[in-house]
């Protein structure tokens, strides 16, 4: 394939992930049907089938792209305030845990996403697979980054970084799930799920 080809195909596979968010935010998961999303795109059904083999693998890449935008903030967060010189010794890690995640893309419709997901996941072994190997992957990203933070020597852990990793994820998920059922809005599921973040990274230091 040459890089032309290559170009056109990813922008035609973001362009449907970006209408099928659309599509969800309107109809949910299940009433989001493939020809509402190629609809949306500009796409025609063999375009769709020609980047996805059906509608249950592109919401799941949504949901991955969604998660790695996650990280993706978190990590350039965490890289400005290390050049900052935000990430020494004696700083405040529940305060320094609270700026990173302020600054982050979570927002009711990743809530809503990933909750339907996981649901769906419940229901169905295959997606249930899916998902897990996914979360893991998110997991093991998250610990690179308590890693490379341990590396300044600004935190210490009790438990091994992919062991926080993972607790920090539950926590984050329930209460920003939680946030989402009563009504907050964008920043306020950012805020609310920092402030819970910065209480499980106090017992998690060492």
């Amino acid at each position: 394939m040459t890089g032309s080809a290559t170009r056109s195909r990813e922008n035609t596979r973001a362009r449907l992930l970006e209408a099928a968010a659309l599509v969800f935010a309107e109809e949910g998961l299940d009433g989001a049907t493939v020809e509402a999303v190629c609809e949306r795109a500009g796409f025609t059904r063999g375009a769709f089938y020609s980047n996805f083999e059906s509608k249950d693998e592109l919401f799941l890449e949504l949901a991955g792209t969604v998660s790695a935008e996650r990280l993706t903030a978190v990590r350039a967060r965490v890289t400005e305030l290390n050049e900052a010189g935000a990430l020494a010794q004696d700083c405040d890690a529940t305060s320094l845990v609270q700026q990173v995640m302020d600054s982050g893309k979570d927002d009711r419709l990743g809530v809503m996403l990933l909750s339907e997901i996981r649901l769906r996941a419940l229901r169905d072994h295959a997606w249930g697979k899916a998902y897990l190997k996914q979360e893991q992957e998110m997991v093991a990203g998250i610990a690179r980054i308590i890693d490379d933070i341990a590396a300044t020597g600004t935190i210490s852990l009790r438990v091994d970084s992919e062991v926080a990793a993972r607790m920090l994820l539950i926590i984050w998920e329930g209460t920003t799930v939680r946030g989402a059922m009563a009504g907050k809005d964008d920043a306020q599921l950012r805020r609310t799920g920092s402030v819970e973040l910065g209480r499980m990274v106090s017992l998690l230091l060492g």
